[in-house]
């Protein structure tokens, strides 16, 4: 199994539209582990097209429980399940995600139960087991390493980075933030920096179309971060590959890849990859493999 990265969902904010990109999630494949990175809607049915088999589900991590990142949780692993799932999942995320669970699990007793009984299905409830993390080291296990970094991301407190390392190779999700300089620290030397990214021309089409108005806007130019600011953080980390990846906007016709590109090379000159749904960022080789578009 080649060490790859796949973005399977792109786009930043839990709204859908006709023809556009799915919200964040992500899979990580690197040391002989398939690990999912966020949990939103589209998850399930992006690891399928990744060729991913669900009831070999392994490692879930979550950055933080805002519901583009976590609404899909449980219904990947019930649907796993479903799929012949029989061996643990390890699920770690932020405080308040046992509480996800639970509340799911209960929301969906009926059909665990009689599944149970009725197709001779190992308990769920038993199979998946939920690991609260703050900062620092989250996992080591096997040679892979996992560590997490608090990042600023209001008004959600419990929203974190996640670094993961294997063999020498290192690949870190910025998560949910505003600029935020320590993250280029823990960045440091990366191969790849999956990193947030919003366009300031989008932000008054997108608040428009969503009704929010001036609450909406505040909203993301306190917690989120423009391309320019995420090419100052993998400058300064010296990452490999920057990833712009929970594009927001992400579905504006007006917008496109090349419009992402001028705004992120004002401040980062290396390896960059813009991210869409379904796109394969190989680890494996310098250069990108299936369906990449280098600028």
């Amino acid at each position: 199994m080649p060490d790859r990265l796949v973005l399977l969902g792109s786009k930043g904010g839990p709204a859908l539209r006709p023809g556009g990109p799915w919200p964040s999630s992500s899979l990580l494949q690197i040391g002989g582990r398939s690990i999912v990175v966020d949990c939103g809607l589209g998850v399930t049915r992006g690891l399928v097209d990744a060729g991913i088999s669900l009831k070999a589900l392994d490692l879930i991590f979550i950055t933080h429980l805002h519901s583009d990142h976590v609404l899909e949780l449980g219904p990947l692993i019930h649907t796993a399940w479903t799929a012949g799932l029989a061996t643990p999942v390890g699920v770690f995320g932020p405080p308040g995600t046992s509480h996800y669970w639970r509340r799911f699990c209960q929301a969906m007793e009926f059909d665990i139960e009689i599944r149970i009984v009725d197709e001779g299905r190992p308990d769920i409830r038993d199979l998946v087991s939920i690991s609260e993390f703050d900062e620092g080291q989250v996992l080591e296990q096997g040679g892979l390493t996992v560590s997490a970094l608090r990042v600023e991301h209001p008004p959600v407190t419990d929203c974190f980075a996640l670094r993961f390392e294997h063999g020498g190779k290192s690949v870190v999700f910025s998560a949910d933030t505003v600029f935020y300089p320590p993250l280029a620290e823990f960045a440091r030397s990366a191969d790849i920096l999956v990193h947030e990214a919003m366009l300031e021309e989008g932000i008054e089409r997108l608040v428009a179309r969503t009704g929010n108005g001036a609450r909406l806007k505040g909203h993301l130019l306190a917690s989120h971060s423009f391309a320019e600011e995420a090419g100052i953080i993998a400058s300064d980390a010296g990452v490999k590959r920057l990833v712009l990846n929970h594009l927001i906007p992400a579905d504006d016709a007006k917008i496109g890849e090349a419009d992402w590109t001028d705004a992120v090379r004002k401040t980062w000159a290396g390896d960059l990859t813009i991210a869409r749904d379904g796109l394969v960022v190989e680890l494996s080789s310098e250069k990108a493999a299936q369906g990449e578009e280098t600028a």
